[in-house]
């Protein structure tokens, strides 16, 4: 780890908070018949909404007013555990406040919580500046990096989630042993054993489009009670946004179902892992696209080839904020789906980076994350990388063709957490972009979590061991 951070000056409030149409939206939805009660979020390090519930009551007193947090939110592992060693929270700094201010575009209405309008909202310290280390923060500031250049991005999710038989509270007390899928084998594009879980995916479908958050489709997917639904792509806050508010939903609801639904990147060593495809297209600040250019090489514009160069030459170092606990790694095997190898290819399902699409239609989706991705710092990342192989005006090499992971010279995907911590730590490109404090808060906590995991005893290690050793 670094031993001087080096700070990233960040604006001090939010673009849409002095939007007034967005401020007229929020309070009609907060005076709207039928509301008793305002959820105030913002999200943590691990993608999860953190907040608090007001009366609407109080909502309507204090619209739009900001909404005091401990700052250990940022601090904490998933078991909301502070983790030490931070500069930014902990014992010695007393756990303090920092504040949640809403951001008025992100108010809606949630169907599958009657009564309840969700506004999301920015992390601001004492001084109304957003805090660096928050991952709307960190996507706020490449977004306007990517803006200085001349570039606007739009992105999109694919999640994949698995049902299981029960809720979690039966799972849990079950000590999530002979866990059930709600299905009995690989259903992928199958519409006979995808029908059997239609009510539950109808009413995400359904209620995400009274959301505000357009799905695209819906699909059986490789593993037995796996799902894929595809949301629509938007400008990438936006995006990200909808990302994190669908993957609660989804919860929620299977939960109200008496499922669970797991966004897990790997429940079972037998089974596929699930997915967070994440897709991107740049567009011009005004509106037209910078993608496809028919005289480029490949079809593509000079400055997408050289974001798509920047990504394959920074994936390694950047692998941590598209794979962030040591679960996510176990997806990354020959055959499973999941990338081995940096390299990019023409829809190629074997590579990293799959090229698709025509003219306006091209974007590069990016198959590393997982669905326990967090997808602001995921998409910081892409643009952070995007944006250096613009700025150096690094070549694209060629495709990959055929099986990419049998192709022999090319870098590898880290394949531990281990890996992608020490990758992301020396990475001066990734701390330029950032900032020394903002990387050395995420390596920190990876640390932490690699630790947590190496201290315990596993299943897998009673079976092959106790009568054995």
């Amino acid at each position: 780890m670094r031993a001087a951070p080096r700070p990233v000056a960040m604006a001090a409030a939010s673009p849409a908070a002095n939007d007034t149409a967005g401020e007229d939206r929020f309070r009609r939805l907060l005076a709207a018949e039928g509301t008793d009660n305002l959820l105030v979020c913002m999200v943590d390090m691990q993608g999860r909404l953190v907040g608090k519930r007001l009366t609407a009551r109080q909502a309507r007193e204090t619209p739009g007013e900001d909404m005091h947090a401990c700052d250990y939110l940022l601090g904490v592992d998933t078991e909301m555990v502070p983790i030490p060693g931070l500069r930014s929270s902990g014992w010695e700094r007393g756990f303090g406040d920092f504040s949640i201010r809403p951001d008025p575009a992100t108010a809606r209405l949630l169907p599958w919580q009657p009564g309840t309008l969700l506004v999301l909202g920015d992390t601001v310290d004492h001084e109304g500046h957003l805090v660096p280390h928050a991952p709307r923060s960190m996507l706020r500031r490449q977004l306007e990096r990517l803006a200085a250049a001349g570039f606007t991005a739009s992105m999109a999710s694919e999640l994949e989630f698995t049902v299981f038989q029960g809720d979690w509270q039966q799972l849990r007390a079950g000590s999530y042993r002979g866990l059930t899928p709600d299905g009995f084998y690989s259903e992928d594009y199958q519409v006979f054993q995808g029908t059997g879980r239609e009510p539950l995916i109808r009413a995400i479908r359904n209620g995400m489009e009274a959301a505000g958050i357009p799905i695209e489709s819906s699909k059986g997917e490789g593993g037995p009670g796996q799902a894929e639904i595809t949301l629509l792509h938007a400008p990438a806050l936006e995006s990200a946004d909808r990302h994190v508010i669908y993957k609660t939903g989804v919860k929620e609801m299977a939960q109200a179902a008496g499922k669970t639904a797991s966004f897990m990147a790997k429940w079972h060593e037998a089974q596929p892992g699930s997915s967070g495809h994440i897709h991107l297209s740049l567009w011009g600040l005004g509106g037209e696209s910078a993608m496809a250019d028919a005289g480029g090489p490949h079809g593509f514009s000079a400055g997408f080839a050289h974001v798509l160069a920047g990504q394959i030459a920074l994936l390694q170092e950047m692998t941590l904020f598209l794979a962030p606990v040591v679960n996510s790694y176990k997806r990354f095997q020959p055959g499973s789906f999941a990338p081995t190898k940096a390299v990019w290819s023409r829809d190629n399902r074997t590579a990293a980076f799959r090229v698709l699409g025509h003219g306006r239609s091209l974007r590069v989706e990016c198959r590393v994350p997982g669905a326990d991705v967090n997808p602001y710092l995921a998409y910081a990342a892409l643009i952070a990388a995007g944006l250096h192989g613009l700025e150096q005006r690094l070549p694209l090499d060629p495709p990959a063709e055929g099986n990419a992971y049998l192709a022999e010279g090319l870098p590898e995907i880290p394949t531990t957490l281990r890996e992608a911590m020490a990758a992301l730590d020396r990475s001066t490109v990734l701390r330029a972009a950032f900032g020394d404090a903002v990387i050395d808060h995420y390596v920190r906590a990876a640390a932490w979590e690699q630790a947590e995991h190496d201290r315990r005893v596993t299943d897998w290690e009673i079976a092959r061991y106790l009568e054995r050793a």
